[in-house]
């Protein structure tokens, strides 16, 4: 089992986040969905279960090209292809399947210790990753957008940014500006002999990638959703899910002749 607390400190609001952050999900679904290597998102949508609401999100990871040679060949099928199902009842999500990812959003820098109550041994085993959204070096240069870049953007609508090297500690000083942080507490364990801790390091690898990535879009997006309602949330994912359908669709009929051809 690994255990790692990724903190995720925001010049925003926790109530502008719970905005921010579902626009931005509906957005990269859009990107993410498809086959091939990296992240497929197969659902994004609301979801109400016993008088709780949220969001349902409905990934899977491929791996096959994230693991050493020999132990893609030694895997069994379909071993290395994990799936993700999470239900989002902000400002408390949790998510579940061979992974466990537990999110409390805070209004604070991203000092507090043990916000999710994990007992004593478990604490001492888990480690503290952050997350510096305006820090470029924390991401590979293929990976590099100047658009989603927080050291450069500046947002017209509400002034905030660029964020400068000293950022974090501006805000902390300064009491006008909004600011929250993600608690991301990743619980990994991945049981098979010989793969386990391979699997799990990579796992939080991926990670770190989809939460860095994902919250510097949400920063430099802010301009597209920070005047946006739940209501137009909730229209928007309804349109990005038909759009979704529209391109799974497209994909099956697409790979169907190459199917019955034997490709």
């Amino acid at each position: 089992m690994l255990i790692k607390e990724f903190r995720i400190v925001l010049p925003i609001s926790v109530e502008e986040y719970q905005v921010g952050q579902l626009y931005t999900v509906a957005e990269a679904s859009k990107s993410e969905t498809g086959g091939g290597e990296g992240v497929e998102v197969l659902a994004n949508e609301p979801y109400e279960k016993d008088g709780e609401k949220g969001q349902y999100t409905h990934k899977i990871y491929y791996l096959q090209s994230k693991v050493p040679t020999i132990i893609s060949k030694l895997a069994p099928k379909g071993s290395l292809k994990v799936h993700e199902e999470a239900w989002n009842a902000y400002p408390y999500c949790k998510t579940d399947f061979s992974i466990m990812i537990e999110t409390w959003h805070k209004p604070d820098m991203g000092d507090q210790d043990n916000v999710h109550g994990l007992e004593k041994s478990k604490w001492e085993k888990t480690s503290i990753v952050d997350i510096d959204i305006a820090d470029r070096s924390s991401i590979s240069s293929k990976d590099y957008n100047p658009d989603h870049d927080p050291a450069i953007f500046k947002s017209e609508k509400t002034g905030r940014g660029p964020l400068g090297p000293e950022w974090k500690k501006e805000l902390a000083n300064n009491p006008n500006c909004p600011h929250m942080c993600a608690y991301k507490l990743v619980t990994v364990e991945f049981k098979w002999f010989g793969l386990q801790g391979t699997v799990e390091n990579i796992i939080q690898k991926v990670e770190k990638r989809v939460f860095t990535h994902f919250h510097r879009e949400l920063f430099c997006w802010i301009d597209r959703w920070i005047d946006l309602s739940m209501d137009d949330i909730r229209r928007m994912e309804a349109d990005t899910k038909e759009e979704l359908d529209k391109v799974k669709e497209h994909s099956i009929l697409y790979c169907a002749p190459l199917l019955r051809a034997g490709a």
